[in-house]
Order: structure tokens, then sequence, then C-alpha cells
């Protein structure tokens, strides 16, 4: 089964290495989709079906927070596992996080091994 990735960062570089990353993770992969902020995001979710969601936590327009924050709220999305992939990762913002039903962290800068091991983790590979 090939699985879609959703990746968002408002950064274009952090995009595409974390997309280089998850496609030498050695999982089998089907789309690898791209939003620069939360907002972005959702709206991409309404027409395309993602299996995991890399998301940074400082955006412009929608932070990772809300994005999760509405995720969550979401009867359609709701299920969908995020993996916070930030700089920021203090203890009491990664509680935070987790409790909002975060999966995963990254800490960047990242290494593929890194984004293949959460790959294969959360999706059960």
């Amino acid at each position: 089964m090939a699985y879609n990735v959703l990746i968002v960062d408002d950064s274009a570089v952090t995009r595409e290495i974390m997309a280089r990353s998850c496609k030498l993770s050695g999982v089998e992969l089907g789309e690898i989709y791209k939003a620069a902020n939360g907002q972005d995001a959702l709206e991409l979710l309404k027409t395309h079906w993602t299996d995991i969601i890399f998301a940074d936590i400082n955006m412009p327009v929608m932070d990772g927070v809300q994005l999760v924050e509405n995720l969550k709220q979401s009867d359609e999305f709701g299920q969908i596992p995020v993996v916070i992939v930030s700089t920021e990762g203090s203890c009491t913002r990664l509680d935070e996080l987790y409790k909002l039903g975060v999966c995963g962290y990254i800490r960047k800068p990242f290494t593929p091994e890194q984004v293949a091991e959460l790959l294969r983790k959360v999706l059960g590979e």
C-alpha cells in the first residue's frame, strides 16, 4: 500500500528536503503534497487524501498548533497522524502538542534516517 504524505512548512527548501527524506525512507509512497502554512494544508486536504502530515510549528497565516487543533476538531481529518518538524522543542511545548494529539516530533535539522524511522513507526511499516 502506498502512503500519501503532506509536508507543511513555510520554507520551500525544508519542504524539498523533507520530501527527499521521505522518498529515501524505503516506505512505499504515493503522492507527496506540500503546503506553505496550515490554512493551505487544510484546503489541500479537502481534495487530496493524506495518510500522514509533517508540519512545522512556526508559520505565517496558520501555524502548526492551529493546524493540529483544526484537524483534531474535524471528523474527516482528525485521525490523520501529525508529526511536528521544528527547531522549537521545549518540554512544555512538546507536552502541549502531544496533548493535542501529535504522534511524533523531529527536531530541525533532521536526517533522512530520523524521517524514515518516524514514517515506519507511525504508519506501522
